[in-house]
């Protein structure tokens, strides 16, 4: 299974940007994604969560970006967003997703892991 981010780019205070996080089979097939989640990591920081997406819909965010991001999945596509407006300086990082996968690989057999995507920078200047 891999993860792929993307969406990430250079906007100004008060915009917006649309992330996506979409699942692939690198070999096997997926059958189900559980938690999906949206972290960060701000220069010189640690990496933060940023908001989760279960399996069921329910979501859940941080308190710095409560009522400006909105995480949402498409089950279908195996993937995820996060639309994030009235962007900050502060807000400047670079955006990771994960989710928990269960797959069934090429031996028939169910594999259960948690994987990361590469990151996606996102850059918000005054």
């Amino acid at each position: 299974v891999q993860l792929q981010a993307s969406g990430g780019g250079l906007v100004q205070a008060g915009g917006s940007l649309r992330l996506s996080c979409a699942a692939s089979e690198a070999s096997g097939k997926i059958s189900r994604i559980d938690d999906m989640n949206w972290y960060r990591q701000a220069p010189g920081k640690e990496r933060e969560l940023v908001a989760t997406v279960t399996g069921g819909g329910s979501t859940s965010y941080a308190d710095s970006v409560k009522d400006r991001f909105t995480i949402s999945r498409d089950n279908a596509k195996h993937t995820m967003y996060l639309q994030m407006n009235s962007l900050k300086s502060e807000d400047t990082a670079v955006y990771y997703c994960n989710a928990d996968v269960l797959a069934l690989n090429t031996r028939g057999e169910f594999e259960a892991g948690r994987y990361w995507g590469q990151g996606t920078q996102v850059t918000v200047y005054w």
